[in-house]
């Protein structure tokens, strides 16, 4: 079961039929999200041939299920690039996000995309909420921030003050899409949905295979967040996460700004214009793909905080987003190895792809037809500013050897002879060859598939709320049926 968002339900949209792919272009885009719809336009009309591709449709990833806050205050981004990098870069991290929410303005207001103009708060519920928030303070102000402090928020539950950036920016991301996607398509940009990128091969071309056909390109854009091509070891350098949005009806506007707490659990708050009313949006509980425990409970606990702080909500939505947060902090828009341009990658934002997203595009298009931004050396995959996370980086794949190896022992917990799951449920056994199979009974069905994730070899976990086999050790994400979601692997799990 998929949980579809406020903003996919009102932008519904299904692939079309694949049919030819063209057999060849300046440049193929990977990835039918923000960046890669930006990337496409903008080489499009410096006059770039340019296909995109994209496995599902247009805004199925993480833009369509984005809370769409186009926000220089970022919860506590700051003070964690702050950590690991010098002030130089934090400002020009701050630069670039600045760049790329003035693009996405000038873009809505040229386009007719309707947004909305509010405050973001970045709020503190307990102590140690607000020592974050004061060091978050000190970073923002440093990258050059016009930021406040309030002692006072206006919120129904006891917080201990925030910081306050006027004059932000929020809107409903698929209505962006769709402009994005009516622009490309007008400076000539062919979109194909329905077409998974299965791999990349050669050099000058550079051979796009697909389980469509292949096109071949002097260069390939792989816009995934997460890239789907193994070269360059991205997904050992990322920790994939995984959070929740509920979206309510409401007598009046309960909220006047964009609040995103620093205390775990977060929360996230927001309006959404809905005709003449307004609807509250409450986001949170993230957590790590894969990580034990009912990814259902984690929205049930969404659902009860908002109805003890806003009794009068009515809940119309739910749904899940996938977001990757790379160990050095800083997203990333280059090549996906040193001194290869004909394969460049963008992602890892940090849950904040509305800006950096657009900011990777920015960059990565400079780089493409030889403009220059100064600010786009931060973004970049191969530099000294890696080595600043290298002990996250040793943490998460240390954590990623014992999920491997518990994984594998998992399954010996539950003999391959036991009671079907129910509906709803699913469980992982070893069959008789002892080999991880993983059983599911959604809508009566029950369905068998390999336990073995086709990217890896981790071992998949049941996610209750979606009815979907989530993998913990890099994010990949398989239907009951064993067909890719999302993440890293292009390969389905083998049916059993």
């Amino acid at each position: 079961m998929t949980l579809v968002s406020l903003w996919q339900d009102r932008h519904p949209r299904t692939p079309e039929e694949v049919g030819d792919l063209p057999g060849e272009a300046d440049t193929v885009v990977v990835g039918g999200g923000i960046t890669g719809l930006t990337t496409a336009l903008l080489l499009a009309r410096s006059g770039q041939s340019v296909v995109l591709l994209e496995a599902d449709h247009v805004g199925v990833g993480t833009t369509g299920r984005s809370t769409a806050k186009v926000s220089l205050l970022q919860g506590t981004q700051y003070s964690r690039i702050s950590r690991r990098h010098p002030d130089s870069v934090l400002r020009q991290y701050a630069e670039a996000n600045r760049e790329a929410q003035a693009w996405v303005v000038r873009f809505c207001d040229e386009h007719e995309v309707d947004y909305q103009r509010r405050p973001a708060y970045t709020y503190a519920n307990g102590a140690s909420g607000e020592q974050s928030i004061r060091a978050e303070l000190e970073a923002t102000r440093t990258a050059g921030l016009d930021v406040a402090w309030q002692d006072e928020v206006p919120l129904p539950y006891p917080t201990r003050g925030a910081i306050r950036l006027d004059d932000q920016v929020q809107l409903d991301p698929c209505a962006l899409l769709d402009a994005l996607s009516l622009q490309a398509a007008a400076h000539g940009v062919r979109i194909v949905e329905g077409a998974r990128v299965t791999g990349v091969s050669g050099h000058e071309p550079v051979r796009v295979l697909t389980d469509a056909g292949e096109v071949a390109a002097t260069r390939v854009v792989v816009a995934t967040n997460m890239p789907v091509l193994d070269r360059g070891g991205f997904f050992a350098r990322m920790s994939p996460s995984r959070s929740y949005g509920l979206a309510f009806r409401t007598p009046t506007a309960l909220v006047d700004g964009m609040y995103l707490s620093a205390d775990s659990p977060s929360r996230s708050l927001r309006d959404a214009p809905d005709g003449d009313d307004t609807l509250l949006l409450v986001g949170g509980n993230g957590h790590k793909v894969g990580a034990s425990g009912s990814e259902q409970g984690r929205v049930d606990e969404l659902r009860e905080w908002t109805a003890r702080w806003f009794p009068d909500a009515v809940e119309t939505h739910a749904w899940s987003a996938q977001d990757y947060v790379p160990h050095h902090a800083l997203p990333f828009a280059g090549p996906i190895l040193p001194g290869r341009d004909e394969v460049l990658v963008a992602g890892g934002y940090s849950k904040w792809g509305m800006t950096n997203g657009v900011a990777a595009a920015l960059a990565i298009s400079g780089q493409v037809l030889g403009g220059h931004l100064e600010w786009a050396q931060a973004f970049q995959p191969w530099t000294g500013s890696e080595l600043r996370g290298l002990l996250d980086a040793a943490r998460i794949n240390g954590e990623v050897g014992l999920e491997m190896a518990g994984g594998w022992l998992r399954p010996a917990l539950h003999p391959g002879v036991g009671p079907a799951p129910g509906e709803g449920d699913g469980t992982v056994r070893y069959d008789a060859l002892r080999t991880p199979t993983a059983t599911s009974r959604v809508d009566g069905v029950e369905r068998r598939v390999s336990g073995v994730c086709s990217h890896l070899g981790g071992i998949v976990r049941w996610n209750d709320a979606e009815r979907s086999w989530d993998c913990p050790l890099h994010g990949s994400r398989f239907g009951p049926d064993g067909r890719v979601l999302e993440g890293p692997a292009v390969c389905g799990l083998s049916q059993r």
